[in-house]
């Protein structure tokens, strides 16, 4: 594979010499890595590149968030979720744009090392400061899913890349901290230009925390979680829903990457923003083939602050009434209008009302009407704008948001058992938030309490699953706590088919049969209703040991044998 690279350079440059008398390899009016960087508007044109989408696949559209227990799809399991994952999988790209981005870190590195005798520090520090920001941002990202990775912080000729292999975790994760640390001290505290918000100080602390708390190292995490929240720069919006219907940087917002189609950010001709055709209602033109699990609408406790299978208050067959708050703002509670329609998937509810118009029609998400209505009868409403329906979200992408380093500050305080009043704030300052109470009015909240460290850990992992739900932060999370097995031996389970669903309605099941149990570390268990013939199984996950460890692209083995294959690939 070496000699064919090199045969194919070989060629075409013997065939663009042959094509003209007199090549010129660097024309000074047009750019090239030669004549760029030269001053800091150029410098400022490069790192724009980092805001854009190629960058940032894995936290954009749902990504991992398909690969949990959050995620049910009709008929498809994602490849992580089955132990299906192989080195040659269409993911590869995701190694490939990262390593872009760490190379165009270090090119601007490099290049404002020459540029210290032209401009003076107070212009270059905040720009290498951004870029060395996104450097550690990207390999924290690289040795979380990867492992041990190629690391370089310098420019890498053609030779030396074929040399590399992989360097520990430990070697990296150093030069990561170095990096956030450069980047805290000279960005400034608030960083706008033009339309765009671009990383600032506050983001270099919280995703250093982030990282930390990832990597295991909970003094660190806490280091850089509680600089952040000493900032005084950041705290709660107010209202949980709205926060992600507002399209606006708002108080709670640390870091995000903005989608607009009227800022012409194109991909082959197409605006480039999520679609989310898949999620939204049929009867609003979408095709529901994909909603938030059962099992994750399990997971939020009843208002008492019990878990369903604990509290009086639940009710099976209406499992949205009597709920913590974010339930119905992850969830469209049935009845409730969504996309400029009424949702209702009883299969009792023959039509239902268009709110625009004022008609009523007939109900496409009941699967009575429509065979292909969302399988287990559930819609997701978290960030869902009526401009959805165009099958466009220009919804940013939150990166980062203060409620996460609360939590984290939290979860580094309960693992290294420093337990006291701030971690019991930190966590109910962002559960009250969501009942749209201050943290003090206990009575109209369930507040977390003791000073258990098992018991607090419980409620931390449990706040941060429907705190984050759909937001990209639930795997990682099983990641960190290595809790991917619990989360791949609970199968995708929703209601029967056409047929199946109107007995099941007319024998009184609906809309759950029965109270799942819930173990103590918060997973439903839906296979009794499943045994008893209640429910359908549209899906099976199966956990695979290699999945804590994705593949590194088979392209990459090839060519350089210094670089050894994660286990299982």
């Amino acid at each position: 594979m070496k000699k064919i690279l090199y045969i194919i350079i070989a060629v075409i440059t013997l065939s663009l010499c042959n094509s003209c008398a007199k090549l010129d390899l660097n024309p000074l009016s047009e750019a090239s890595s030669e004549n760029w960087y030269s001053d800091p508007t150029e410098l400022v044109i490069s790192l724009n590149d980092f805001y854009r989408d190629y960058l940032w696949e894995v936290e954009n559209g749902y990504w991992t968030d398909r690969r949990t227990d959050d995620w049910s799809q009709r008929d498809y399991i994602y490849e992580l979720a089955n132990g299906s994952a192989v080195s040659t999988w269409s993911y590869n790209s995701y190694w490939t744009n990262t390593y872009k981005g760490i190379s165009r870190a270090n090119r601007i590195q490099e290049s404002i090392k020459k540029l210290k005798d032209k401009y003076s520090e107070s212009e270059l520090n905040p720009l290498l400061a951004e870029a060395l920001f996104f450097r550690a941002y990207l390999y924290s990202r690289l040795i979380t899913l990867y492992g041990d990775v190629p690391f370089y912080t310098g420019y890498l000729s053609i030779e030396e890349a074929f040399k590399m292999g992989r360097v520990p975790k430990d070697t990296i994760i150093k030069q990561i901290y170095e990096d956030f640390d450069y980047a805290a001290e000279y960005l400034p505290e608030e960083n706008n230009s033009g339309s765009v918000t671009r990383v600032n100080k506050g983001a270099a602390l919280a995703l250093k925390a982030r990282w930390a708390l990832q990597f295991g190292d909970y003094a660190t995490a806490l280091s850089a979680s509680e600089a952040c929240i000493k900032l005084e720069n950041y705290s709660l919006y107010p209202d949980y829903g709205e926060y992600f219907r507002d399209k606006k940087i708002n108080s709670e917002t640390i870091f995000t990457i903005p989608h607009s189609a009227s800022l012409e950010l194109t991909s082959a001709g197409k605006p480039d923003v999520q679609s989310i055709k898949s999620f939204t209602l049929r009867i609003a033109g979408g095709t529901a083939t994909a909603q938030p699990s059962w099992e994750l609408l399990a997971a939020f406790d009843c208002t008492d602050g019990k878990p369903i299978d604990e509290s009086p208050l639940f009710d099976p067959h209406n499992p949205f009434k009597n709920r913590d708050p974010r339930c119905n703002e992850t969830f469209v509670e049935p009845g409730t209008a969504v996309y400029g329609f009424v949702f209702d998937p009883c299969p009792g509810t023959i039509n239902v009302l268009n709110v625009t118009t004022g008609v009523m029609i007939k109900n496409k998400d009941n699967k009575v009407n429509d065979q292909y209505a969302a399988y287990n009868s559930c819609c997701l409403k978290k960030g869902a704008q009526e401009d959805w329906v165009s099958t466009y979200n220009e919804n940013p992408t939150v990166i980062m948001r203060y409620a996460e380093v609360l939590l984290i500050y939290a979860e580094a305080k309960i693992e290294l058992n420093q337990i006291d009043a701030t971690v019991l704030n930190a966590i109910n300052d962002v559960r009250a938030r969501a009942y749209g109470v201050p943290r003090a009015q206990v009575s109209k909240y369930p507040a977390v309490t003791g000073s258990d460290q098992a018991e607090l850990r419980r409620q931390l992992r449990k706040e941060r699953r429907v705190e984050f739900a759909w937001e990209g932060r639930r795997y990682f999370d099983l990641l960190r706590w290595g809790w991917l097995e619990k989360a791949y031996s609970h199968n995708m389970y929703g209601h029967l088919n056409q047929e199946g669903i109107k007995s099941y309605y007319n024998s009184g099941k609906w809309f759950w049969p029965e109270t799942p149990e819930i173990d103590e570390d918060g997973f439903a268990n839906f296979a009794p209703m499943f045994e008893k013939g209640y429910i359908m199984q549209y899906g099976e996950r199966k956990f695979d040991p290699k999945s804590y460890l994705w593949p590194i692209p088979n392209t990459d083995i090839l060519i350089n044998k210094n670089i050894i294959q994660n286990t299982g690939y």
